[in-house]
This record gives structure tokens, C-alpha cells and sequence, in this order.
């Protein structure tokens, strides 16, 4: 068996279709259908229900696309650990959720690129769940997302929890009726939620924050980022609960309001392949952790795995 047979199979069980697999791996359909016919031979079990339409796995199929995931992932994980090692590709991909810009991931790239002139950074805007499957193909090296998502391929740190805010419309009723908001008294607002998809995502963070607390928005309004959220809550269109480190972003028309659970909370999480150990982004933890501690800002006091990169 080889590496072809599994990219072949995991392409067949995802397309559900031959022909689409076909199309997706850029090859004729009989050389495909071919291979499979060999995989099955080689493993002396029957994969797919042919008759069934779409392609359905059998349950020796289901078993086996997991694992071939699983392998694949580990493969591209290998790859692009070793080039890295080997000082071959000396670049670094990282991967951000939209939110994150408003807090210290700007500065944490310009300090990086200052300190590491010879590493080409490139960045990607994708969700939590598109960085996940990004790290286990290789596309990206590291991601920065809010969303505690389990994967035995991939390491997580949870760099910080950040406060939850609200954003008012200018002139809000609620503006000048508290200094501190709770959940409580948004419930009869219009909930202006993002983004709208792929979820889970921050939006769901904060529904959590309601549902945990018996608490139910009025309305609910879902929007597909952050921007697009902040300009319906300046048009009157409802109220949006925020990151803090959105209050840096200056409007004149949205009025920002704290909350006052401190349990109200958005994790900052710098993700990593499981295995990866590389220089690069030993040094990427160790500036996150320094420029906590110039800015005195609070942050999750690192694990031992994640302390020997603090000490060098």
C-alpha cells in the first residue's frame, strides 16, 4: 500500500463520487477506479458500497478513512517539519482569525519580522476550524483562533483569555443607564452575532455565555465578521458583545460598555502541529510571552512544555 492509495481513497470518501474524486485530483476516472480496486485487494476488504447512491463507506471503509487522515496529516506534518529543519524552506505560515488584529497579533508579526529577517512570513485569514485542517495538510504552520477545538494532531496554548465587551449604538438607552452592563440587561436588545459561519466559532462562544446563564437574546441577528457586526450596531440595528481589544478600534457612532462577569471571556489560542518543535516557532512563543510582559498584560502561566521556550 501506498501514500497514492490513501490520497485516492480519502478523495473518493469525501467526493462521495468517482467522478468528482476524479476531478479533484486532476485524473481520469478508470486509472482512479483502478486504484481503489487495488487498495481493497491488497487489504483483502471492500471499502465502498458500490450500489448505493451517492457512494456510501462500508464500515470497514469508515474505519480505515480515519486512520488514512490520520497518516496523510502525519506525512504532510513530516514534510514540512523537515524542510524547516533542515533550513531548506526557512518561511513560516501562520494562520489568524479576523478578531485577533485588534489585539496583539500585529505587533507580535512586525516584532517577529524585525528579530527574524530571514524567515518569510505569510499571513492567512481563516477560522479556527479551516486553521486546524490548514496544520494537518501543511498549508499553514501556525494558527491564531478562539476556539478550543480538540485534534489529537494538533497542540494548543492558550495564550490569554480576554474580556468580552459590548457595543451600544451611540445614544443607546443603556449607555448612560450603567457604568457596568450584565447579560441580563440585553435580553430583550437584538443580538448581532459573527461570524455567521463556519461554526463553531466566536459566535458561539458568546451564545454559550446566555444559554450558561438561563439567559435568552431577544432576537438574533448573524453577520459574516466583526466589521460588518460594529457597523449594523452604529446603524441601530441591535448590540453586538465584542472582544476588549476591539475598543482600541475608534468609532465615533458604537459606544463600548464592560461587562461585569469576569467568567465572560474569549481565549486567544496559538495552535501548532503536535510534533512541531522547530526554532521558528520556539521563537514565536518566547516574543508572545516577552511582549506580554512589557505590555503587563495577564496571560496563562505556560506549561512546562511550553515554559522551556519562555526560558530559551
Amino acid at each position: 500500500m501506498e501514500l497514492r492509495h490513501l490520497r485516492y481513497f480519502v478523495a473518493v470518501a469525501e467526493e462521495r463520487s468517482f467522478t468528482r474524486a476524479a476531478q479533484r485530483l486532476h485524473i481520469a476516472q478508470p486509472p482512479l477506479s483502478r486504484q481503489i480496486q487495488q487498495l481493497e485487494e491488497i487489504l483483502s476488504v471492500q471499502l465502498f458500497e458500490r450500489n448505493a447512491r451517492p457512494l456510501k463507506l462500508t464500515d470497514t471503509g469508515r474505519f480505515f478513512y480515519q486512520h488514512a487522515l490520520q497518516l496523510l496529516a502525519q506525512t504532510a506534518e513530516l514534510e514540512s517539519m523537515t524542510r524547516r529543519v533542515g533550513k531548506i524552506e526557512r518561511n513560516l505560515c501562520v494562520g489568524f482569525v479576523g478578531s485577533t488584529l485588534y489585539g496583539m497579533l500585529p505587533k507580535i508579526i512586525r516584532r517577529y519580522r524585525q528579530q527574524n529577517a530571514e524567515v518569510e512570513l505569510s499571513l492567512n485569514e481563516m477560522s479556527t476550524m479551516d486553521q486546524i485542517k490548514a496544520l494537518k495538510e501543511g498549508r499553514i504552520d501556525v494558527g491564531f483562533g478562539r476556539i478550543r477545538l480538540e485534534d489529537p494532531s494538533i497542540r494548543r496554548v492558550v495564550l490569554r483569555e480576554e474580556r468580552m465587551i459590548v457595543a451600544l449604538p451611540l445614544g443607546h438607552v443603556l449607555g448612560d443607564a450603567k457604568t457596568v452592563l450584565s447579560l441580563h440587561d440585553l435580553t430583550n436588545e437584538t443580538l448581532i452575532i459573527f461570524p455567521k459561519s463556519p461554526r463553531p466559532s466566536y459566535a458561539d462562544q458568546v451564545l454559550a455565555a446566555f444559554h450558561d446563564r438561563a439567559l435568552k437574546p431577544g432576537r438574533l441577528l448573524e453577520t459574516r465578521e466583526l466589521q460588518v457586526a460594529l457597523g449594523l450596531v452604529a446603524a441601530g440595528e441591535g448590540i453586538s458583545i465584542v472582544p476588549k481589544s476591539v475598543y482600541g478600534l475608534k468609532r465615533d457612532d458604537v459606544l463600548y460598555k464592560d461587562l461585569d462577569d469576569a467568567n465572560l471571556v474569549s481565549p486567544i489560542i496559538m495552535s501548532m502541529r503536535m510534533l512541531d518543535e522547530s526554532e521558528d516557532l520556539q521563537r514565536m512563543l518566547q516574543l508572545i510571552y516577552d511582549l506580554y510582559d512589557e505590555e503587563g498584560m495577564e496571560y496563562h502561566t505556560p506549561t512546562d512544555r511550553e515554559s522551556h521556550a519562555k526560558k530559551g
